[in-house]
Parts: structure tokens; sequence; C-alpha cells
């Protein structure tokens, strides 16, 4: 299987999701917006990933980018193929698909449990969260998770495209790319802890990467 993944920043990368694609043997190839913003064929690629991103999917006057990415985003849906969106990736496809993307009342950063996610098996599971912007559910989307300061946490789009706000994919390294490249933003908050408070839950980790392979594992059945 070959997978296609776009990557907005040079600090967020797959995480995890690199090792599965090393252990499952399938290829990769990426977009990477911060450097080139070809597109490639959809006809050449069985997945697509979208992954995070310190912009908002409304800023288009200053990453033009943006307006062809949720295009591309759009086609690959209508094309029934695979698609998972992390963090931006996830207000990316929420966009592509009609729905609001918006400032949150609050920023949500660092390791806070998820409820209502059978679907996912992640039942109050504390996840990695980093993120200001939230989305309206498009139309006949199911939703799948919430926490306290974000109802739409998750949702999925008929059977192959899965959106999360939060990272299940971070790994420590990851997480300290994240915190060295964005420190700015962790201001006291209710909802945002600090760099140690974030370093402490790296434990988490090894849980989350387990979910997000069972995801990806769903996923590739679907190809």
């Amino acid at each position: 299987m070959h997978i296609h993944y776009f990557q907005h920043a040079a600090f967020e990368g797959l995480g995890c999701i690199a090792d599965w694609i090393d252990v499952k043997g399938h290829t990769a190839g990426a977009t990477k917006f911060y450097e080139d913003a070809a597109l490639p064929a959809l006809a050449d690629l069985d997945m697509l990933i979208i992954m995070g991103g310190p912009m908002g999917v409304y800023e288009e006057s200053t990453y033009p980018w943006l307006a062809a990415e949720k295009a591309f985003i759009r086609e690959a849906i209508a094309a029934g193929k695979p698609v998972l969106g992390i963090c931006l990736g996830s207000q990316l496809i929420a966009a592509a698909l009609g729905a609001r993307v918006y400032p949150n009342e609050q920023q949500e950063i660092g390791w806070f449990p998820v409820q209502s996610a059978e679907e996912l098996a992640l039942a109050e599971t504390t996840v990695f969260h980093w993120h200001g912007d939230t989305f309206a559910l498009p139309e006949n989307a199911v939703h799948l998770t919430t926490t306290a300061v974000t109802p739409n946490q998750a949702f999925r789009f008929g059977e192959k495209v899965f959106a999360l706000q939060f990272h299940l994919e971070v790994t420590p390294d990851a997480m300290e790319s994240m915190i060295q490249h964005c420190g700015e933003g962790l201001v006291p908050g209710e909802w945002i802890q600090s760099a140690a408070e974030m370093r402490a839950g790296a434990h988490y980790c090894a849980a989350t990467n387990a979910r997000m392979f069972e995801l990806l594992n769903r996923m590739e059945k679907l190809v």
C-alpha cells in the first residue's frame, strides 16, 4: 500500500505512524507544504494522512496552498480513499466537508482524557492535545469523542474518513519537538499544561500509540 501524507510544519511529523508504515512494509510519500506545495496524483495513493500544524484552515491569505489542499482532501474523500486527519488535519477535513472551523473558547494543550469513544476504544483514555481551533460536525458525520472543553473532538465520515483533534501518534520525542517550537503558547490556563506536566505524561504515549495502530489497521482493511 502507498500512503501519502501532508505535513505542515517541520517539527510535526508522523510520530508513531512512521513505525506502523515500516512494520507493515508500506511505502510513503509526502507533501511538505513548508517546502513545496506540489500535490500528488490522486490515483497514486491508497491512503491519505493529514498531520497537524500551527496555522488555521482559514488563513489562506498567509498560506495560499490551503485552498488547494482542502480541494484535494475533498477529492480524495469523494474518490473513496481512506483519509485520516490529526489536529489541523481534522479541521481541514471538516472544512473540506463544508463544516465551520473556528477558534475554541479555550486552548487545550496537554494530556487530558476523552470520553464516549467506544468505536475507537478510547473511553476515558488520556490523550495528547495541542489545539486552539475546533470544528462543527460536517453533515452526516458520526460524532466519536468529546472533552469537557471541546465537544467535537473526533468524527467519522462514511466508513473511511476519520478526523481526530488529538494526537494518538505522539511519541516522547515528537512531544518534545512541539514543546520546543510552540512553547510560547504555554501560558497559564485551565486547559494548558506546563512543559513539565506534559513531559510527566509521556508514559501515556505507549497506550495512545497502540490505539493509533488499531485505527490504522482498521483503515488499512478499507483500501
